[in-house]
């Protein structure tokens, strides 16, 4: 794909063809031994909170593939409440970038796909991707096709999701805890209560504005008030707000918002980071995964532990809750997805990007196990966010077993009702922009409990039902319908 100048020499021509012919009789050897070009740069753009040590890395993650296969990585890092609305403005004005994060809840995969941002990649997957197809459990692929096509390779990783209760260990010990029969929202109050009497500087209960509260609904669209129920047997859509289990959780929350075990300012907070840096908080929830506790533990720098809040379902946010997607610009799709394939299947590639550079951020404990050094503090990568995780070196608290584990824990998932159904807003893109309007006006207030649900929650139905929200739950419908008529 490198562009040459034209040569207007005979002598220039013969040599040339003299080189391609000696290339071709190279046969299996790499880019950088078959051919005299320079390696193709691919720019990749990436969620998390910007490393100084980035650059550093990928000069050293280039040197290995541009023996490998013949390719640099510029990596940027877009902080997390930033990256949608920039990786929105960057595909609009066709910027140069090869690959991007994408998900179901940031730089959302399925509306960017049919929107054109990605490359549709079923063929680049069957050949320059074929270690992908053969490492991924199925239902990845399966799982993350819209509308019978993949744009983005699925990290392998988790598959379900489980909710989980964190705690803070160091309180859960310290006032004798027990987190063993916690399950309910409504299980966590005598403990939170403990905390609140006893230590006037840390949040009971740490929420901020990106959460909300779980109810077992499976969920058209994330974090809009579309949803079937886990236990449906009729697939009825409707308003998750208007339900028994929402509006006890709303009153549940609005109680512990009184009650001072919420910020008072969790209605506007970006995120608990800082909070949870200094250990500030004792109690909050997470999506989970096998040994959860100990990345959480090794993470923070001091012991989290953890009680399930929810069983472990397999959900369509859950299998695209981290992908690479190729962008549509892409000068070099197929360097991407060579690029993207090494990433998934080469364990020296995998950690290098997830932990740095051996000796400066790590030193190797043994073989698959790592232990951080002071420099990891200048490259601290969200693991999760970047290709296989199962490829990369355990942390010494980790057990020997843990991607075993990670397998078991992906075959006993259970499906939820909506897996693989993906709808397609396209009849009612001015009601859903108005429907998101409300939401940003109600949404984050109610589901931290800063506001009365007795006042808010019928201010918010009337604003949601005027904003067109039956309309889409009706087209929503109509389709979820049709998609279980076709797949039975």
């Amino acid at each position: 794909m490198i562009r040459k100048k034209r040569s207007f020499t005979v002598a220039l021509s013969l040599l040339l063809a003299m080189s391609i012919v000696l290339s071709a009789c190279g046969g299996g050897k790499n880019n950088s031994e078959g051919t005299a070009e320079k390696p193709v740069e691919l720019i990749w753009y990436t969620i998390g909170t910007p490393q100084k040590d980035v650059d550093k890395v990928m000069a050293e993650v280039s040197k290995y593939t541009a023996e490998k296969i013949g390719v640099t990585v510029k990596m940027s890092m877009i902080d997390w409440g930033d990256y949608s609305q920039k990786l929105q403005v960057m595909t609009a004005s066709g910027e140069a970038v090869d690959m991007m994060f994408t998900s179901s809840w940031a730089f959302d995969y399925v509306q960017n796909a049919r929107k054109g941002a990605f490359m549709q990649i079923d063929d680049l997957l069957k050949e320059q991707g074929k270690g992908i197809v053969d490492t991924l459990d199925p239902a990845f692929l399966e799982g993350s096709k819209v509308d019978g096509h993949n744009y983005g390779v699925p990290a392998n990783k988790e598959l379900p999701a489980q909710e989980v209760w964190r705690f803070n260990k160091q309180f859960v010990d310290k006032y004798k805890l027990d987190i063993s029969n916690v399950y309910s929202l409504e299980s966590l109050e005598p403990l939170l209560k403990t905390i609140k009497e006893n230590e006037p500087d840390v949040y009971p209960f740490a929420v901020d504005k990106n959460q909300m509260p779980y109810v077992p609904y499976d969920y058209v669209i994330e974090k809009l008030p579309m949803a079937v129920s886990l236990d449906t047997t009729d697939y009825k859509i409707v308003n998750v707000l208007d339900t028994p289990e929402m509006k006890q959780i709303l009153n549940t929350m609005h109680k512990y918002y009184k009650a001072g075990y919420i910020p008072t300012e969790a209605a506007t907070m970006d995120s608990m980071t800082d909070v949870q840096t200094t250990g500030k908080w004792f109690a909050d929830r997470a999506t989970s995964q096998p040994f959860a506790d100990n990345l959480w533990s090794a993470s923070y720098g001091y012991p989290v532990v953890s009680t399930p809040a929810s069983d472990a379902m397999i959900y369509n946010w859950s299998v695209m809750g981290s992908m690479q997607s190729i962008s549509a610009n892409s000068k070099y799709p197929e360097k991407a997805m060579e690029f993207l394939n090494l990433l998934n299947t080469d364990p020296v590639l995998r950690n290098m990007v997830d932990s740095g550079i051996e000796g400066v951020h790590y030193k190797k404990a043994s073989d698959n196990v790592m232990e951080n050094l002071d420099e990891s503090k200048n490259y601290d990568m969200p693991t999760f966010s970047l290709g296989n995780v199962m490829l990369t070196y355990l942390n010494t608290t980790d057990p020997t077993n843990k991607w075993e584990e990670f397998k078991k824990f992906n075959d006993a998932g259970t499906s939820a009702p909506l897996l693989g159904f993906n709808f397609d807003t396209s009849k009612v893109t001015t009601e859903i922009a108005s429907v998101q309007n409300v939401k940003e006006e109600y949404w984050a207030a109610l589901m931290t409990g800063t506001v009365d649900p007795e006042t808010y929650l019928a201010r918010a139905n009337d604003k949601f039902k005027a904003a067109g929200l039956d309309k889409i739950m009706a087209e929503a419908q109509r389709q979820l319908d049709e998609w279980r008529a076709a797949n039975k």
